[in-house]
């Protein structure tokens, strides 16, 4: 018992944090904003740790691999396992709504958004990926930009042969000193991510049932759905029953940090430590969970087929049709890329969703409230995604 207890007190410290801070949001929202302050904190301290911990953990690994080949394959594994389960969860979200469809329903003009800053493509894609300032490279707005950078500097440690030595265990160093103050920062896990779930409760809990119930019923139905059968068939097939039997026993912890941050990006280190567990190679880990990040999404790519669907029925066009559905994988893929792995990261993609389908404003503020309200499920399916994804590669690349 005293063994159990040592082993899953983490988990159950942070469950009793979560479960307490979802009874005060319910109990007591009036009291969240007094304590969100909390959350605010421990999220800061994630995200001021990760962003050096993404450069030192990418460039490390690059750097230590002794055979240009493997990193090859473990490239392009990752890069194929990452457009594949984006693929599968859109294919299986327009099943999904073909079987059980909405009924019609409008937005609702009296709600604002804010509307972002116009540029080109062109000035769009040079800041998405690089940065005029060496100093930009260290946000978290600006993750693509840091992880070439950290291809880049991997790349140079390895090519500068012995004179390099020194850099590469500087970089080695750098990665093992993050990942203990991370662990750190995670023994405050439980009173932070309290604090954030109290608020998410209390913010969002009351929208659940309103207007946008049946959209958002479909999504989380799908969602679980998802979870459960197709993370257990990618773990099986990374590694059989055993696969199953280790992401399941080490996915708790990534799950609850998902779904009481929403954010991806605050869920790496879990999801680091998930892969340590399970016997994920650090080679392969260290790139596969930071890249996957940023650019592998399975919530983000259910809750674009999702917000398409809807933007669809409210201006009575058919979503079914076979270009408008292949416009929308495509689509989908892009935003799965471009959505960051921060709380509401899925503007951008769906402005971009809006702007190739000409949608007219009464659609607008229908797709940025359900992609808020699916928020907490969709970044656990794009985060806990990144751990199964890992296990995949290394099923096909031996480090």
């Amino acid at each position: 018992m005293k063994e159990v207890l040592k082993n899953y007190s983490g988990i159950i410290f942070l469950l009793l944090g979560i479960t307490i801070g979802s009874i005060i949001g319910i109990v007591s929202p009036q009291i969240v904003e007094y304590i969100k302050p909390l959350g605010d904190i421990f999220l800061n301290l994630l995200f001021v740790s990760v962003v050096p911990l993404v450069f030192f953990a990418v460039s490390n690994s690059i750097a230590s691999l002794e055979q240009q080949s493997k990193f090859g394959k473990i490239i392009f594994t990752m890069s194929f396992t990452f457009l594949l389960f984006i693929l599968i969860a859109a294919i299986f979200t327009i099943g999904m709504v073909y079987l059980f469809p909405v009924s019609s329903i409008s937005g609702s003009s009296e709600l604002l958004i804010e509307q972002s800053k116009e540029e080109n493509w062109g000035d769009r894609i040079v800041s998405f990926f690089t940065v005029g300032e060496f100093t930009e490279l260290f946000s978290r707005k600006n993750m693509l930009a840091l992880l070439i950078f950290a291809f880049l500097t991997g790349f140079a440690a390895r090519k500068s042969g012995d004179n390099g030595k020194p850099f590469r265990i500087f970089i080695a160093s750098g990665y093992e000193v993050m990942k203990e103050l991370l662990l750190m920062i995670m023994k405050i896990a439980p009173i932070g991510l309290g604090a954030y779930f109290a608020y998410q409760v209390a913010t969002l809990g009351p929208q659940l049932f309103g207007f946008y119930a049946k959209p958002l019923g479909l999504y989380y139905v799908s969602g679980i759905i998802y979870f459960f059968v197709f993370f257990s068939l990618y773990a099986f097939a990374a590694d059989r029953r055993n696969g199953i039997k280790n992401f399941w026993k080490n996915a708790v912890l990534p799950t609850l940090t998902a779904i009481s941050t929403c954010s991806s990006f605050a869920t790496m280190p879990t999801n680091l430590v998930a892969a340590t567990k399970i016997g994920i190679p650090s080679s392969i880990a260290n790139l596969v969970i930071p890249i996957g990040t940023t650019l592998h999404k399975n919530g983000s790519s259910m809750s674009s087929i999702i917000k398409i669907y809807v933007a669809f029925q409210i201006i009575g066009r058919d979503f079914f049709e076979p270009s408008n559905l292949l416009l929308a994988l495509g689509i989908t893929v892009f935003v799965s890329i471009v959505a960051g792995g921060i709380p509401n990261g899925g503007y951008i993609g769906e402005m971009l969703m809006i702007s190739v389908y000409q949608l007219p404003q009464e659609a607008v503020p229908a797709v940025i409230i359900i992609g808020t309200l699916v928020d907490p499920l969709a970044t656990v399916l794009n985060a806990v995604g990144d751990v199964v994804a890992a296990m995949f590669v290394n099923r096909f690349v031996k480090v």
